[in-house]
């Protein structure tokens, strides 16, 4: 350092000011991008929403191919691994989702990139422009999306809660916001969540994978033939639906039993086992593992 023509830094010039957090306006800037992208991008694949959507407990939205490929296990490790993180382990079925159903405002669809037409979705009774801009929601289990303000005002003039488009009845807690940032709203959604599992529900409305299912008994749980095998030979034990696969299952089942057969009937593994009464002594062994050695008296020493 030095003699080289240059100068050493001072501390006043390195640090010219110190970190601040970020004031209320950058928060807002920051939210409303965020926000603006999950209303026009899937989360997971990257690409831009096309209909049909799906939303999952939380309002996230997401492309329908991109979900049922999910569920599939289609895809590299690393992109499940990270989808598995994006959807923290809501979806497990279809069944889990709500596909949100947007009408669509023919008059102002606007132009993308290139020639590229990027669908404007509004609401059927205000015509507000539903995206990061409007409060807006869907109802389950119809899915049809509203703006918020449309849902808060009928709720209010209506005595009971149905959709304004199929006349399908909703419960209140059943109005999802979609891409929330509210974290009243978000907590609202997770205890909603809680709520339908301890009543064996998805977020559809639909039995949650697994809920109410009992173990159905073999029908031939206890029935013994003739060589003392449990009998397989119904097609209708394994709980087989289909007439042809039950078939082949049923003749699976036989040819593995009547093998084990033939190899106990099997003359070299007969001869590893004795058939004689334990219980009665065998000449000079009888006493084999009991008895012990002695010298004879007059053996020499």
């Amino acid at each position: 350092m030095g003699n080289d023509g240059g100068s050493i830094p001072t501390r006043r010039e390195l640090v010219k000011e110190a970190a601040r957090d970020p004031t209320t306006t950058q928060i807002r800037e920051i939210q409303h991008e965020q926000t603006e992208y999950y209303w026009t991008t899937d989360p997971i694949s990257r690409n831009p929403l096309v209909r049909p959507l799906v939303s999952d407990s939380l309002g996230k939205l997401y492309n329908k191919d991109t979900i049922l490929e999910y569920l599939l296990g289609e895809g590299e490790e690393a992109s499940k691994s990270e989808a598995d993180g994006i959807l923290q382990g809501n979806v497990k079925a279809l069944r889990d989702v709500v596909e949100v159903k947007f009408e669509v405002d023919k008059e102002a669809t606007e132009k993308g990139d290139g020639s590229v037409k990027v669908e404007v979705w509004k609401c059927p009774i205000t015509n507000d422009r539903l995206g990061s801009g409007t409060k807006s929601v869907y109802l389950v289990p119809c899915g049809h999306a509203f703006s918020a303000r449309a849902i808060k005002e009928v709720a209010r003039d209506v005595e009971s809660e149905r959709c304004l488009q199929c006349s399908e009845p909703y419960a209140s807690n059943d109005v999802i916001p979609i891409i929330p940032t509210n974290p009243t709203e978000i907590a609202r959604l997770a205890l909603r969540m809680k709520t339908l599992k301890a009543k064996g529900l998805s977020h559809s409305l639909k039995k949650a994978s697994g809920a109410g299912k009992k173990r159905k008994k073999d029908k031939t749980e206890g029935k013994i033939d003739a060589n003392g095998h449990a009998s397989r030979e119904s097609p209708k034990a394994s709980g087989i639906k289909n007439a042809s696969t039950a078939a082949l299952a049923a003749k699976v089942l036989q040819e593995q039993e009547q093998n084990k057969r033939r190899r106990m009937d099997n003359d070299n593994l007969k001869s590893l086992f004795t058939s004689r009464d334990q219980t009665k002594p065998s000449g000079n062994s009888n006493d084999f593992m009991t008895r012990g050695y002695t010298i004879p008296a007059g053996a020499k020493r």
